[in-house]
């Protein structure tokens, strides 16, 4: 089952309905003591990253997110706050990932927020992104990246230039696009990660 980690960053209704379309059991963790029902995680999150790790740090789950030790997943702004640094707020975040989330320039052709379909090409085999193809299609809506890292990144994209769409270290996983709004893959990269 997994645990969703409400924080009060965000709307989750796309995130429980696709959920609830693939038949995967979920519940809410809002205190430490929720986490101890669920055999995976999934952090989600919209809008600013540095009022997104206020509230999360509100909520006194931030030692116990560090510390997981079963699989966890970061959607859009949920997986900036896994990385060390956002320029967003000038945030200091959770330092899972020892990576920088980045500004797009505003200066290019290219318009900022980044919103709509791009395609995504894993990097690694993983079983997060068993049965999707290179190059298949997710849905994006975001300002800032996070820094392509050999080292970290999963899966990549280009738009005004390569960045990381997925990244993945030990249990914890993260995807920058929105995999409850991007169709058939999405959900397949859902139930790929509710079976890991």
């Amino acid at each position: 089952m997994i645990g969703i980690i409400r924080y009060g960053a965000g709307n989750i209704f796309s995130l429980t309905a696709a959920l609830d379309r693939l038949g995967i059991a979920y519940g809410m963790v809002h205190t430490e003591a929720d986490l101890e029902g669920f055999d995976r995680y999934i952090i989600p999150g919209v809008g600013h990253a540095g009022a997104a790790m206020h509230k999360l740090e509100s909520t006194g789950l931030v030692p116990a997110i560090k510390a997981l030790n079963k699989p966890t997943l970061g959607i859009c702004v949920g997986m900036q706050l896994m990385t060390a640094y956002s320029e967003e707020g000038d945030a200091s975040l959770l330092n899972i990932f020892p990576i920088k989330t980045l500004k797009f320039p505003g200066d290019t052709e290219f318009k900022v927020p980044h919103t709509g379909w791009n395609q995504v090409f894993p990097e690694k085999g993983n079983p997060l992104f068993t049965g999707i193809p290179d190059g298949s299609h997710f849905y994006y809506v975001h300002s800032y990246f996070i820094e392509y890292d050999t080292l970290y990144t999963l899966a990549s994209t280009n738009y005004i230039h390569k960045f990381s769409a997925s990244i993945w270290h030990n249990n914890f996983y993260g995807v920058q696009f929105h995999p409850e709004k991007s169709g058939v893959y999405g959900e397949t990269l859902l139930k790929n990660f509710s079976n890991i």
